[in-house]
């Protein structure tokens, strides 16, 4: 497919979506956030849930009635509810750090530490998304899908 003059072709990256939903959402303090399913969202969900930084997570089935205007109504979604303390948000910043265009891979001594040990990385490994600690104990390199504190 050929693209014409001054035409722009855009890559949707799902994760990095997803991330943005959360961290809008915390901005204007709703109590949760929607976002279409995937198996991988999931599990990404599953771990930010696990460190604390958001609250129960749990998948939505397809016949539960949403409103009719929300595109992609007829889908399942992951239903994300957002932590606050004293008002504030448990989440400040949520970083993609893998992106399309630039894939990031890590061996498991070289990843990194955020924030002295306030954030955490989350890399994709053979054994499934962990974070940046958990790997460094099990000796997993992987992709680095985000940063978050």
């Amino acid at each position: 497919m050929k693209l014409k003059f001054g035409e722009r072709r855009f890559f949707v990256d799902p994760i990095a979506d997803m991330l943005v939903t959360i961290k809008n959402g915390y901005m204007a303090k709703k109590p949760e956030v929607l976002v279409p399913y995937s198996k991988f969202k999931s599990e990404v969900a599953k771990v930010l849930e696990k460190e604390k930084f958001v609250g129960i997570v749990k998948k939505s089935q397809a016949h539960l009635a949403l409103p009719r205007r929300q595109a992609g109504s007829g889908r399942a979604k992951i239903i994300i509810s957002l932590l606050y303390e004293n008002q504030k948000p448990k989440l400040h910043e949520i970083k993609k750090v893998s992106k399309p265009g630039l894939r990031i891979y890590t061996k498991s001594k070289n990843i990194k530490k955020v924030k002295g040990k306030r954030g955490l990385v989350l890399v994709s490994t053979p054994q499934g998304v962990m974070t940046g600690e958990q790997a460094k104990a099990k000796k997993l390199g992987g992709e680095v899908i985000c940063e978050a504190w």
